[in-house]
């Protein structure tokens, strides 16, 4: 169990996924990210996400004791947790429906607890990563952290793909001077995310492709020899042609291997293609200590985070803003960056507008496409100087919402009560 400090500030970096959970961790001021091991003493990284209800009572197990007690036959296990809930039908226990969300986050609770018996107290700030977000994940992990109680609002989410470019943001350049390759290994499937970094931008553009190739799945080897080693040969062949098609006509310079089925054992050709010219990695910890250093990132950038911008599929592509007098002089009001999460992406702006009934809102794409002005008509105003009040938020990755107030000037015009709402797709 960790020691905390009245004065540390803790970051947690959460990954969660159906069949496990892993949890690394830092502090603010320290540079080092380590992963907790759910047995002391042991490199056990990866906590089975499974929750196991003893019968007749209101006692819960987790990870490993929890399938110690299924194979014993003293208790009830629930799994694919994240999945339930999402699904969001409640789960029937002995007779009793239970919401999936709060099971959830009775398994991050207790998993938790592996920092701190008082954590709540003692977190500073907390991202959960999962393989990829949309609205209704994010509704299921905002209630999750909701559930936790936590003495923070630092709480926020990140898919693998931005995990993987901020635990490459940390690295030295030479991993990534030229390209990067991530290979999962997972179930009956091998997914690979190839980052490459735009180095002509300023800032330097990081983007992610992820591309998923059917793989066997691994299970027990046969104790036959002969058959032994027709089994590893034909691991060992499909994943060469993954790893030629991955690399075909791309300058990497490092590859990662995730996945406890990655072994040296039947990895022999296609490990040796992937060495050539390459550093490899092999490991389990990457997402969680990638989403670990994204929170160092976001509350203390570091000197690759200030020249680097990662536009994934989660992120705002564009700089938005308005062109504003102070003080008598044009100046540019910036409202949404590009790099930020859509889905947190947002601002408040009050200001006056004299002359008439619109006001454009500028949205520059930070590659591609050239920059563009939209403009807002406010059918009701009569040109007159009046206050407004406008709060800018994102639909969805290329929908930004624009909510307007008419506040009036106090007494001396008072608000008529107008409000309106835009829609501006901002591709």
């Amino acid at each position: 169990m960790l020691g905390l400090l009245n004065h540390d500030k803790l970051l947690v970096g959460y990954d969660i996924g159906d069949d496990y959970a892993q949890i690394s961790y830092a502090f603010l001021e320290d540079g080092e990210v380590e992963t907790l091991s759910s047995v002391t003493g042991e490199q056990r990284l990866r906590i089975p996400a499974v929750l196991c209800k003893r019968p007749g009572v209101n006692q819960w197990l987790y990870g490993k004791e929890a399938l110690r007690c299924e194979q014993e036959e003293e208790g009830i296990a629930v799994r694919d947790l994240f999945a339930m809930a999402i699904d969001g039908e409640p789960v029937q226990i002995e007779g009793q429906g239970y919401e999936p969300v709060s099971l959830l986050t009775l398994f991050v609770k207790k998993t938790l607890g592996l920092l701190s018996q008082t954590v709540s107290d003692k977190i500073y700030a907390m991202v959960i990563t999962c393989e990829s977000l949309d609205a209704r994940k994010l509704e299921v992990l905002s209630g999750v952290v909701s559930g936790l109680s936590l003495k923070t609002d630092r709480g926020s989410f990140q898919s693998y793909e931005e995990s993987y470019y901020h635990y490459m943001l940390y690295q030295p350049e030479e991993l990534w001077i030229y390209q990067s390759l991530l290979c999962d290994y997972r179930g009956d499937r091998i997914f690979v995310y190839h980052l490459e970094c735009n180095r002509h931008t300023t800032p330097n553009v990081v983007f992610i492709d992820k591309k998923e190739y059917p793989f066997p799945v691994y299970t027990n080897m046969p104790e036959d020899d002969t058959l032994r080693r027709q089994r590893m040969e034909r691991l060992d062949s499909e994943f060469s042609e993954i790893v030629r098609d991955a690399c075909r006509n791309r300058r990497i310079s490092s590859v990662y291997l995730i996945g406890e089925n990655f072994s040296e054992e039947w990895m022999q050709e296609s490990l040796r293609s992937l060495c050539r010219g390459r550093r490899v990695f092999q490991g389990n910890n990457l997402y969680s200590k990638g989403a670990c250093f994204g929170l160092k990132e976001k509350l203390k950038s570091g000197e690759a985070g200030k020249t680097h911008v990662y536009l994934g599929e989660d992120k705002l592509r564009a700089n938005i803003g308005m062109k504003l007098l102070r003080q008598g002089e044009e100046s540019y009001a910036a409202l949404l960056d590009a790099g930020q999460n859509w889905f947190e992406a947002e601002q408040t702006l009050e200001f006056y507008l004299q002359g008439g009934n619109c006001f454009d809102v500028t949205i520059m794409p930070l590659i591609g496409r050239s920059g563009k002005v939209s403009r807002i008509v406010l059918e009701e105003l009569d040109g007159e100087l009046t206050r407004l009040r406008a709060h800018f938020s994102m639909r969805e990755a290329n929908c930004m919402t624009v909510e307007i107030e008419e506040l009036g000037l106090g007494e001396l015009r008072p608000s008529k009560g107008h409000v309106w709402k835009e829609e501006i797709d901002i591709v």
